[in-house]
């Protein structure tokens, strides 16, 4: 894709636009030199000479080939990308959404109490509450049911999700709702954008009048009239207190015409009306609190249903987890920015891993059709040697590099990883009585070298260490709760299961001989034992617990980064992410200039490794020199110099296109300028 085919659709130059008119320095192109050329100096025939075999019938036909072959595999990487990234998505939002179900209802049960209350007091006639003033009546009756939702966020960003999952879910349950954000409540809109904002939710109008009366006259329709109306705040700490203390005052004058009931979110403490308000505003609302989970409590369920469940077989390195821990404790802090960095992760995974689109078929079916899909890809040569080149891949075994040994493979990859999730929650389980996050505990156990010192036993501190000394402090009611999670979480893998069933028929035997101690004899004690089939072992319940999840770490918790083929279904490229996430502007400046193809799209310069040919874009044929010359320019100056020659060409096309007859005039300056950019180039 040549500069020159790009048509010109610039405006054209004037003194106005000059200095910001930076199109494409064309002088690369036409420049020529005053000097002689020697030996040593390229011209710039040599400089655009394309090989002569790219011009032969084979070299062409091979080309496409390869244009082919690429979009074939970059269409499937999209459709992978997309397939998987849908799933983890709406598993974060089928998280977030259960983890606030709980205090949804009970905001629901509140506002449809509040609302019965409300109306217990009575009803206006129509032509009460149709007159355009309040109705006078009692103080108590004048004060607003009001909910304080705590979300314990550090970002207002993660608020808005959640503000829009309550305004759905009390939708859904008949309620009229709006939703007013803090800039609603600026000193510059004043209380009139306020009601213009509501005005435009509940009408689903656009009304210019500021008039809360034309709210009322809608309320009292008879279609609207017996269903409560619900008006959310999110980010009370940064209303605007004067405004919103007006906006709270005029809807308590109106509280009998408009049963509203007010929601506010509040990020930090539930004192936060005391800090905003003054004294008349809150004697006009009746509060009452609810809390959210917190972020970390989020934050963990999105961990285990995105990378400990292995749903979705996309998993991270040690490194880039640890990366993406301290991103959201130190860097950021919300859960919006976590998923944003998780996302550009797997982004890079599926643009960088040749073998990434494979996911697609783990995914889709199970085991052995799994297999199938896999084996049918019909992979490229290249592409299989590859995957036998991984640093991964165990080749003292000496096993065939086919389809079927790569299939095979991936299959115990995903066999293995199911194995590590079940134990992971296990551990997870236990820890959550040493109040141990899942963030936390998944570094952990997707460290290779922890893994190592584990099995070594020279491993005595961490989180799993923390977790394992637990199982043996906890009382027998914890344990035998812990037994029946383990006892769910193990159904997959029937050796440690049958262990977990054998402890909890040992806990249920001493459960009863405790119950019975007075009843039963010794000679009966022995009976019920050789009933139950269980071996007397001095050990305590605690220590052959802690025994068994010792062995499940031993024998199944191996992270990903130790399996053959990881590489295919594994992000580790930490570098690259916090590129993308934190930045470094000049690199990838510098990096996009030397590939300008990748953004024209245009296959020609793809070859060239780096080398100038013609069809590349002129800015980046002016940085591949000034790489080339190093120091010997000054850039500043040649940028220059091309501006006044491209200035001048503009210039004197103007003055054709004005008059019919050719004007040869000199200018000292001009040429003297056209001088310096001969010399220059």
């Amino acid at each position: 894709m040549a500069a020159s085919e790009i048509p010109n659709t610039s405006p054209p130059l004037t003194p106005e636009n000059a200095e910001k008119n930076l199109q494409p320095f064309f002088v690369l192109r036409t420049g020529k030199s005053d000097r002689k050329s020697t030996g040593k100096t390229r011209t710039k025939s040599d400089i655009f000479q394309l090989p002569s075999t790219c011009k032969s019938e084979k070299m062409e036909r091979k080309r496409a080939d390869e244009e082919h072959d690429d979009n074939k595999f970059q269409r499937l990487h999209m459709e992978a990308f997309a397939f998987v990234w849908s799933k983890i998505e709406s598993a974060v939002k089928d998280i977030l959404r259960k983890i606030s179900t709980r205090v949804f209802d009970d905001i629901n049960g509140w506002v449809q109490e509040s609302f019965n209350e409300i109306r217990s007091c009575g009803t206006p006639v129509f032509v009460d509450a149709t007159r355009f003033h309040p109705i006078v009546t009692e103080t108590i009756k004048k004060q607003l049911f009001t909910g304080l939702v705590c979300t314990k966020n550090i970002e207002h960003v993660d608020d808005i999700l959640t503000f829009e999952e309550l305004s759905l879910h009390l939708k859904s349950h008949g309620c009229h709702v709006a939703n007013l954000s803090f800039l609603d409540f600026s000193a510059k809109n004043g209380i009139g954008g306020c009601l213009r904002s509501l005005l435009r939710q509940f009408l689903a109008v656009t009304i210019d009048a500021a008039d809360i009366s034309i709210l009322a006259s809608w309320f009292s329709e008879e279609r609207n009239n017996d269903n409560p109306v619900v008006i959310i705040i999110d980010g009370l700490e940064r209303c605007c207190g004067s405004v919103l203390s007006d906006f709270v005052l005029m809807l308590s004058e109106w509280a009998i015409k408009i049963p509203i009931i007010l929601i506010m979110g509040v990020a930090t403490t539930l004192d936060t009306p005391r800090n905003i308000l003054p004294s008349n505003a809150l004697q006009k609302l009746r509060l009452f609190k609810f809390m959210l989970e917190s972020p970390a409590e989020r934050m963990d369920a999105i961990v285990e249903a995105v990378f400990v469940k292995q749903r979705f077989f996309f998993s991270v390195g040690h490194k880039v987890a640890i990366f993406l821990r301290n991103y959201f404790l130190r860097q950021d802090g919300t859960l919006t920015a976590f998923i944003r960095a998780l996302k550009i992760a797997c982004v890079e995974h599926f643009s960088e891993e040749p073998l990434s689109y494979v996911i697609n078929a783990l995914l889709a079916e199970e085991d052995g059709q799994g297999l199938w899909h896999v084996q049918d890809a019909s992979l490229p040569k290249s592409v299989l040697k590859y995957a036998f080149t991984l640093p991964s891949y165990d080749r003292t075994k000496r096993f065939k590099e086919s389809v079927e040994t790569l299939a095979h493979g991936l299959l115990e990859l995903k066999r293995s990883q199911i194995s590590w999730s079940k134990v992971t929650l296990c551990l997870y389980e236990a820890g959550k009585y040493h109040k141990i996050s899942m963030l936390d505990l998944l570094c952990e156990a997707l460290d290779p070298s922890s893994y190592t010192s584990r099995a070594d036993g020279h491993h005595k501190n961490g989180f799993i260490y923390q977790a394992v000394c637990k199982v043996r402090d906890l009382p027998a009611a914890s344990l035998c709760r812990l037994l029946e999670k383990w006892e769910r979480l193990t159904l997959d893998i029937n050796e440690i299961h049958d262990k977990v069933k054998e402890l909890q028929s040992l806990m249920n035997f001493e459960s009863r001989k405790c119950l019975n101690h007075d009843l039963m004899n010794i000679s009966k004690k022995n009976a019920s034992r050789r009933h139950l089939n269980i071996e007397s072992d001095p050990k305590p319940l605690n220590e052959r617990s802690a025994e068994l999840m010792e062995c499940m770490i031993r024998d199944y918790m191996l992270p990903i980064e130790c399996l053959p083929f990881h590489e295919i279904v594994c992000f580790k490229n930490v570098e690259k992410l916090r590129s993308a996430l934190i930045g470094d502007p000049r690199r990838i400046i510098q990096v996009d200039l030397l590939e300008s193809y990748k953004f024209l799209h245009c296959s020609c310069c793809r070859l060239s490794n780096n080398m100038i040919v013609p069809s590349m874009h002129d800015t980046s044929i002016m940085y591949t020199l000034a790489q080339e010359h190093g120091d010997l320019i000054n850039l500043h100056d040649w940028y220059q110099s091309f501006k006044a020659t491209f200035q001048n060409s503009a210039r004197k096309i103007h003055k054709l296109r004005q008059s019919p007859l050719t004007k040869k005039r000199k200018d000292i300056t001009d040429e003297s300028q056209k001088r310096d950019s001969a010399r220059q180039l």
